[in-house]
């Protein structure tokens, strides 16, 4: 017995030296991890068309990124079971002690052997670069600076204009007027649909010609301006270029004191002015009042997609217009080789790319800034991070279109997204930091926008789409399930995300996945995922990361989904699921719960267990005011960002004390408040300062409530719905400055509220719901200078709206919906120059009459009549 642990005794003291060395092993191996990153991104900027070593640097950039892949997954392992273990490594006597020890030594084991291959492989790959006479060395990410095509055109150099020439020339004799004798101010309008390069144009004959004049300056304009901000922005920007202090209190000062500031400034000066994207037909009408004009040949630059700007320059001064138009076929083929092939290439390879190249730029439709955006292939000036959740958007169907949130959330869950060393950013923010870059560089499209500006869709072009596809084939991304492939032959352990698509059932089977190191999951499909699938899936792919079942025909959830102990994104939104098993305690390492248009309307005590998780969503998928009851309470989601919506009866007092510890919630949903909880409940929400939505609800059978409760303002409030009847218009509510949308439903006041809410500086939406009961509302004094839209709806005694001028002055979208002693359009609705939609719903005959008798569909764009 002695002479077997002599022999064996060298193999335990090893085993103990790769133990005691393992947490030191996967430090190391987590900045080697940087360093591969870095490798990949270079690497991946060579494996370009034209290279002689294209295949060769391929194939590195695959072994490389796998090796981060290995890592990122073994780095997993070793925080398993650290969690698992509270043994010493070092008490050898254990060994002897218990046939258990060695059982948990194994997977230990299995880790340090694992990261001694990945260094070797490693290794083995940049010997074979090195063999191949590839000189590859990582670079910071974070040192790649970017800025979005529309900055861009700021600095292009001047021989990387194609078509610009004569233009140029055209604009900078107008703004010289060398030929002219007249002396009077002038303005020159440089009119083209977006994408023509109007900015790129106009900037540059500004940089030519700036100095001729004394002082001058270029002004971006929001479609969403104030003339306040402009009349500031242009003082600051002079000021800027001549080296002076602007005036004091400038941030202060009303429309007329900056106008008379701004005249005076410009007096007895030669000054040009740039004002680039114009939207805003009345903007020189806005503006000219403040622009002095001493007859000493001073212009102004206005850019813009609509001729009606161009229209209205023309009414009160000296116009010129070019309208910009696309790129000739040669001119277009031009831009795009410059862009390209930027380091030039041989006349042999050229003729090559030459079909392909007309067939990109014709899709360009001569559009400079399409061309640029396709021929730059800015792809590969990427940092890391960001290629990989451009490359994303592959995985999405064609021409789906998908929320930021989602998006976000699971390039979170992917580990795309990292924290900022010594930024309050949440990971969420951080994230959209990276799609606001992708989308500044023209890779990704914002299809649609929600009333306050923010991206609400957002999607690829069908070129930069095939392009990612290209790409996710070379580099192994993803794989695509589909039935035109055997998936049994393909699906294997370097699969890291899969795609299922196929209509077939039986497509994908348990010996296809078996083993499988699978981390992420989607199911784009309507029809019903096979039981057997569903059960397999969690069996063999234990490594899943996020599983998103979105718009899926999912009845119920198996039970071993919890084995998934490592999933941080999982979705049921808009299935047929209606329970959420007790396995859901499992999931410990859950960052996103989505579950809105499901039938669930309870939650299991073991989702307390959830530690980690920040996001609870939930929408009823039949009544929108029911909440999801939490059957434990929430205690030990002490990590929540979000939770919406919840159900407070019947033990809503619990639930209100409970709240006081989540100060860091950023969006919080209570239906069915009792009156009794509304005092605590806005001492809690007082402390949340980080809260952006809010939204509660009373239960209908209680009567009127005292919402006044909070004495402070919430700083970071974007976003309120409060339901239910109020004594009398929450204060406090006028103090919300980040307040950009209100909803009022039932809060039947007597006091019209339009008095206190005007004077909000950010609300662009509002809607108020049988939440007044006042025969008229009066819009007065100025007010609302930033609503966009406005829902009044069920407001049985209203019967007179009066909107004086000046107010509403960006309003695009008008609801007016069942109220029936309304007889006659609002009066001054004629003033609104912005309103481009007048929805009726369930409005009287007679309104009806009066609306088509005013003949409105001539100066808004839609006049809807919904029944």
């Amino acid at each position: 017995m002695c002479d077997q642990i002599a022999k064996f005794l060298p193999h335990l003291v090893e085993v103990r030296k790769l133990l005691k060395n393992l947490p030191k092993e996967v430090e190391e191996l987590n900045e080697e991890l940087h360093r591969v990153e870095g490798c990949i991104n270079v690497a991946d900027r060579m494996a370009v068309k034209g290279n002689k070593d294209e295949d060769g640097i391929k194939k590195m950039v695959k072994d490389l990124i796998e090796a981060s892949l290995r890592i990122e997954e073994v780095t997993e392992d070793y925080k398993i079971t650290e969690q698992q273990s509270t043994y010493d490594p070092g008490c050898i006597a254990v060994l002897y002690a218990t046939t258990n020890f060695i059982k948990t030594m194994i997977p230990r084991l299995q880790i340090s052997y694992e990261i001694q291959d990945i260094k070797s492989c490693i290794v083995e790959v940049e010997e074979r670069s090195k063999r191949c006479g590839l000189k590859i060395q990582s670079t910071s990410s974070s040192s790649v600076k970017w800025h979005s095509l529309r900055e861009e055109a700021w600095y292009i150099k001047e021989d990387k204009i194609v078509g610009f020439e004569a233009p140029t020339k055209k604009l900078m004799g107008w703004l010289l007027g060398n030929k002219e004798k007249r002396l009077e101010l002038a303005v020159i309008c440089v009119v083209g649909m977006g994408g023509r390069g109007k900015t790129t144009l106009a900037k540059t004959a500004y940089d030519k010609v700036i100095g001729e004049f004394d002082c001058g300056a270029y002004i971006t304009v929001s479609p969403v301006y104030t003339v306040e901000d402009l009349l500031r922005n242009i003082l600051n920007k002079m000021c800027e270029r001549r080296n002076e202090t602007p005036p004091k209190d400038i941030s202060q000062m009303d429309r007329k004191t900056l106008t008379d500031k701004v005249s005076n400034y410009l007096k007895k000066k030669r000054y040009v002015l740039l004002f680039d994207d114009v939207w805003n037909h009345e903007f020189w009408n806005e503006i000219r009042f403040a622009l002095y004009d001493d007859n000493n040949k001073s212009r102004i630059i206005i850019t813009t997609r609509n001729m009606n700007v161009a229209d209205f320059c023309n009414e009160s001064s000296i116009l010129y217009v070019h309208n910009l138009q696309p790129l000739s076929k040669q001119q277009s083929l031009d831009l795009f080789t410059k862009k390209a092939f930027k380091n030039g290439c041989d006349e042999d390879f050229m003729k090559e790319v030459k079909e392909i190249s007309l067939k990109i730029v014709e899709k360009c439709e001569g559009l400079p800034l399409a061309i640029v955006a396709v021929g730059g292939l800015s792809y590969n000036d990427l940092p890391y991070h960001l290629k990989s959740c451009f490359l994303y958007f592959g995985i999405y169907p064609e021409d789906y279109e998908v929320g930021p949130k989602r998006l976000i959330r699971q390039w979170i869950a992917e580990g795309f997204v990292k924290p900022v060393l010594g930024s309050l950013k949440t990971p969420d923010k951080v994230g959209e930091q990276h799609l606001k870059e992708l989308v500044d560089r023209n890779l990704v499209q914002v299809s649609s926008f929600s009333i306050d500006g923010k991206p609400k869709r957002c999607r690829v072009h069908d070129l930069l789409r095939d392009m990612i596809l290209t790409k996710i084939e070379d580099t192994n991304f993803c794989h695509f399930a589909s039935d035109t492939q055997d998936d049994r032959a393909i699906l294997n352990s370097k699969i890291r995300r899969l795609q299922i698509a196929t209509k077939s059932n039986e497509h994908l089977n348990g010996a296809s996945i078996e083993g499988s190191l699978i981390r992420s999951l989607y199911t784009f499909r309507r029809k019903k995922l096979s039981e057997d699938l569903v059960k397999i899936i969690p069996a063999k792919c234990k490594r899943l990361k996020i599983f998103d079942f979105e718009d899926n025909w999912l009845k119920y959830i198996p039970e071993n989904f919890g084995c998934l102990t490592q999933l941080r994104y999982l979705s049921f939104r808009n299935t047929k699921v209606g329970n959420i098993p007790e396995f859901i305690g499992n999931l410990l390492n859950l960052e996103t719960l989505d579950l809105r248009g499901t039938y669930v309307s309870k939650l299991p005590k073991e989702i307390n267990q959830l530690k980690k998780l920040q996001h609870l969503l939930y929408k009823h998928n039949i009544s929108w005011n029911d909440g999801v009851k939490m059957m434990g309470g929430f205690a030990g989601l002490e990590s929540l960002h979000t939770l919406h919506k919840v159900e407070t009866s019947p033990n809503g007092g619990e639930l209100t004390k409970e709240l006081e510890k989540f100060m860091q919630l950023r969006c919080l949903g209570l239906v069915n408040v009792k009156p009794e909880y509304i005092s605590p409940l806005y001492s809690s929400i007082e402390k949340m300062q980080y809260l952006e939505k809010l939204y509660i609800s009373v239960s209908e059978d209680e009567g009127s409530i005292d919402w006044d409760c909070i004495n402070s303002p919430l700083p970071m409030l974007q976003k309120l719905s409060l339901i239910g009847r109020l004594e009398r218009f929450p204060k406090w509510i006028a103090k919300q400055e980040s307040l950009v949308k209100l909803t009022l439903w039932y809060s039947n006041l007597t006091e019209d509220p339009l008095k206190v809410l005007s004077s909000l500086p950010k609300l662009v939406s509002l809607s108020l719901s049988s939440a007044y009961r006042g025969e008229t509302l009066h819009f007065q004094n100025g007010g609302f200078q930033k609503l966009k839209r406005l829902v009044l709806k069920s407001l049985s005694s209203l019967n007179s709206i009066h909107i004086n001028e000046g107010v509403l002055p960006l309003l695009k979208e008008l609801v007016l919906k069942h109220i029936p002693e309304l007889s006659k359009i609002p009066y001054g609705i004629n003033h609104l120059n912005k309103l481009e939609v007048f929805d009726i719903i369930g409005m009287s005959e007679e309104f009806k009459t009066r609306v088509q008798e005013n003949d409105l569909g001539k100066k808004i764009l839609l006049v809807k009549h919904t029944h």
